[in-house]
Order: C-alpha cells, then sequence, then structure tokens
C-alpha cells in the first residue's frame, strides 16, 4: 500500500501544481488513499521531495532535480513580449504565433511553468499548440499570456 501511495504522490506532483500538504493529502483522499497529514509529511520526507517556484510565484512541491529557476516567470515574460506576434484561442486550444524560430524556445518555457490547465505544448518553428483542459480555461490562458506581453 505504501509503495502504490508514494507512485501516486510522484504521478500527482508530476500532473499538478500541489501547494501544501494538506492539498496532497486531499488529493490522496480523493483517489483512495486513507492518510493523515502526517503521513504525507512522512512520504514528503521519505521521498526528499522539495518546493520549487511555479506558476504566480507561489511554491510547489517538485521530485529532487526538477528545477526551474527563480526568474522564470521573468523569463517567460522577456520571451513573450520579444517574440510573440499573436495569441488565439479556440474551444481547448490556444496558438500563439511568434517571429520565426522562437516557438520552441517559449513552448519549453511554457512547459516549465506548469500551467495548471496546460496539458502539454506543440512547437513548430513559428507557432506554439497550447492543448488547455478543461475547455473553459482557454480563454483564462489566453488572457494570462495578454497580460504577459504587456
Amino acid at each position: 500500500m505504501k509503495t502504490r501511495r508514494l507512485r501516486k504522490i510522484q504521478e500527482l506532483i508530476a500532473k499538478e501544481m500541489i501547494h501544501t500538504q494538506e492539498e496532497l493529502a486531499e488529493r490522496l483522499r480523493q483517489e483512495g488513499f486513507q492518510v493523515t497529514q502526517a503521513t504525507v509529511s512522512r512520504d514528503i520526507k521519505e521521498m526528499g521531495l522539495v518546493k520549487i517556484p511555479g506558476q504566480d510565484e507561489e511554491y510547489r512541491y517538485a521530485i529532487p532535480g526538477e528545477t526551474v529557476s527563480v526568474n522564470s516567470l521573468e523569463r517567460l515574460r522577456r520571451v513573450i513580449q520579444e517574440t510573440v506576434v499573436s495569441v488565439n484561442d479556440s474551444e481547448n486550444l490556444v496558438i500563439v504565433r511568434t517571429i520565426p524560430g522562437n516557438a520552441q524556445a517559449l513552448a519549453s518555457l511554457l512547459d516549465a511553468g506548469h500551467w495548471e490547465a496546460v496539458i502539454g505544448t506543440v512547437a513548430g518553428d513559428d507557432t506554439v499548440l497550447m492543448v488547455i483542459k478543461p475547455k473553459e480555461a482557454a480563454a483564462e490562458i489566453t488572457k494570462r499570456l495578454f497580460d504577459l506581453m504587456g
């Protein structure tokens, strides 16, 4: 049971922004695990989980070795301001057009930001396709990109 729980913790923090032990305990309960905060605390210590900066300068749990630059949001903002030509959304997709040769760098920064609603990005030379779930979040992601554009 413990091994399954530790695997589930690893899966959850890889897929979601988990900020606190309480959040992690609640997500484990939702997945069918009967845990207390003390159990989760011991698991975090045993796994050697660390907190790293996530979106909006909030910290989240991560596997050791997964690093995000403290200035990642500022770097993302700079790349967006310098390279993005347009942003559009449709259903659960957001399309970001960049000047040629910059889409892959932008997609990498977006992936590293672990935006909760973004389930993946695909980049060409001058276009980034962002797949959003739930589709209602596409407008929010588009607004966030426009905000970063200034």
